[in-house]
């Protein structure tokens, strides 16, 4: 599933080809995503010019002067800019189409989402009740250690909760708690600020890392320009149960959270 980064890296891959130009059509081929596409999409942005593109969590805001659309990549989702006379592909579902190219929409599972949220974009229920971005000045230690107050959930589901922060899904939490020596299972109320310190730098590094490297290599993700990410490359535990840990060598061990696995170190998480 494209996490934060790759959400990022496309959103950095497609602005400059987009921004400012105005929308000549919309093609819908496939209407019934995660949420059918709304019939009406083409005559909210259709001769409108595209001011800016925005990321909040894993969304990607399109933001005219008439309103807001709403593009979510899903599990499969990717963004590309193609010329105007590429012939569309099986999982091609939409395209935008600009007076010297197209956005094309690509999903074949069609877990991800295109809605139209108007002029108060800030009031969806996607958006309303997330909590701040990873990357923000708003996402700090006292934040964190004050929202897990009395938690007993396991630290890697609390900071996966998008109420808490948004957009650190599994790849970068099993990265950032290994960085950071805890333990995923470990109670998010028995870590104390400090420790919470060290675990909210690692995730603005990991993440920041990330998309100065494109995103994380994933079977179903490519990038803007058709190209995969990188930052698999550089992962160090996660999908490595039973290899040896890069720091003391001990095998990796595994722990289902919430019906996924989560790779960490017995030795050196605690």
């Amino acid at each position: 599933m494209p996490e934060l980064p790759e959400v990022e890296t496309s959103r950095k891959g497609i602005s400059p080809h987009l921004i400012n130009k105005s929308v000549q059509d919309v093609v819908l081929r496939h209407t019934q995503l995660r949420w059918k596409i709304p019939q009406d999409l083409l005559s909210e942005i259709k001769g409108k010019i595209l001011l800016s593109i925005d990321r909040r969590a894993k969304y990607l805001l399109f933001n005219f002067s008439s309103g807001t659309l709403l593009i979510h990549l899903g599990m499969s989702g990717s963004l590309q800019i193609c010329p105007l006379d590429s012939p569309p592909k099986k999982h091609d579902h939409a395209d935008l189409i600009f007076a010297d190219c197209l956005l094309r929409f690509t999903d074949p599972r069609r877990f991800g989402a295109i809605l139209w949220l108007g002029s108060t974009p800030e009031d969806s229920p996607l958006l309303s009740k997330l909590g701040p971005e990873p990357l923000s000045d708003d996402f700090t230690a006292k934040y964190l250690y004050t929202a897990a107050a009395s938690r007993k959930l396991p630290v890697k589901q609390f900071i996966m909760d998008q109420k808490v922060v948004t957009g650190v899904g599994n790849i970068y939490a099993t990265e950032a708690l290994f960085r950071a020596g805890i333990k995923p299972t470990r109670s998010a109320g028995n870590i104390s600020q400090k420790r919470y310190q060290l675990l909210v730098d690692c995730i603005k590094e990991i993440l920041q890392q990330a998309i100065q490297q494109g995103g994380t290599t994933l079977k179903d993700f490519v990038g803007s320009d058709g190209k995969p990410g990188y930052f698999q490359q550089t992962l160090q535990i996660y999908g490595k149960t039973g290899q040896q840990c890069p720091n003391c060598e001990n095998p990796l061990k595994s722990v289902k959270l919430a019906a996924r696995a989560s790779v960490y170190c017995a030795n050196c998480q605690h």
